[in-house]
């Protein structure tokens, strides 16, 4: 990737999250907004009369909806502390309605906080631990980085998505909402800090025998300073590369957690407990519009790993020139 493209990708990415950290302002309804009289409704198309947007009313039939042409309804914008919404008592649903009349699209914008928040939450954790033991096994060395790497070597061994699963199942179930958020990030995120920690110890190895490190260590400097002046600064580039290739895998592990019932739970939304309901046949093939939480995790997926790539190949050229 380019320069240019790497930007434009992290352009969309936070430009994804600042959506989701204003969901309260971009959703034109609340995420737990219910309208019983849509339940299943379809997509709302939006018609422009001139330069001002409207939308048909919606009128329910046994079969299905049906639009009624003769009621109109103005898009309003900027109106009861939302971007946007249809005048009352219209009704506005980009991406229709689920099984309890509450707008998809609106429940994509909150759910994206749960499911992007947990991914950023979940990595942040494990570079965490992975930081702080990468650099205490390569910089001490001997029994210690034995240990450390030892202990390692068994966590990786364990047939971790069972283990989560396992372990999140014989929780309580009847938690808040908040401590199931915190909960399936504790998982979540105290499972993957091998890797960046044994890729943090290899430059930690490498950059406690540079001169200038002995120099300092020779005129009396101790391992904190050392750490910090001269090791630390070292390790950015390899943590900023995890933090993109480990955040996409924790968005993907809420998603899964919440999708079997064992992450967020009902009325919050997550992406995962959203897709949820699209498990029956019939609801998914009379109601595709329910897929919209996996397709909208797609682009922050990709987002990520294409981030990844960027940075690896940029720190791969700069150890070659």
């Amino acid at each position: 990737m380019t320069r240019r493209q790497t930007w434009a990708v992290a352009a969309c990415l936070t430009a994804m999250h600042l959506a989701a950290f204003r969901a309260d302002w971009l959703a034109p309804y609340g995420y737990a907004d219910q309208h019983r009289e849509f339940p299943y409704a379809p997509p709302t198309p939006i018609h422009w009369a001139g330069i001002r947007p409207f939308v048909y009313g919606l009128a329910p039939e046994d079969d299905g909806y049906r639009v009624d042409a003769t009621r109109r309804y103005p898009v309003q914008f900027l109106s009861r502390g939302r971007l946007f919404g249809a005048a009352e008592p219209g009704v506005i649903f980009l991406l229709g309605t689920d099984g309890d009349g509450r707008d998809v699209f609106s429940r994509v914008l909150y759910g994206a906080r749960v499911s992007l928040a947990a991914g950023l939450l979940a990595a942040l954790l494990s570079l965490g631990i992975g930081c702080m033991l990468g650099t205490v096994a390569g910089f001490f060395g001997g029994w210690v980085d034995q240990l450390l790497m030892r202990g390692s070597e068994l966590f990786m061994a364990l047939p971790w998505l069972y283990l989560l699963l396992a372990v999140r199942a014989f929780l309580p179930l009847h938690i808040g909402s908040l401590q199931a958020f915190f909960l399936v990030v504790a998982i979540i995120g105290g499972v993957g800090w091998v890797r960046p920690a044994r890729l943090i110890r290899g430059v930690v190895l490498s950059q406690r025998e540079r001169p200038f490190v002995l120099a300092a260590r020779g005129f009396g400097a101790g391992p904190a300073y050392l750490i910090r002046r001269h090791i630390l600064p070292f390790t950015w580039g390899i943590t900023l590369t995890q933090a993109t290739v480990l955040i996409p895998q924790y968005i993907l592990a809420e998603v899964t957690l919440s999708f079997l019932g064992l992450g967020v739970a009902e009325p919050v939304p997550s992406w995962g407990n959203m897709l949820s309901e699209a498990r029956q046949y019939h609801v998914l093939t009379g109601h595709p519009w329910l897929l919209a939480p996996g397709i909208a995790a797609v682009p922050a997926l990709l987002g990520y790993l294409l981030l990844a790539e960027a940075l690896s190949s940029r720190k791969f050229k700069n150890m070659t020139n």
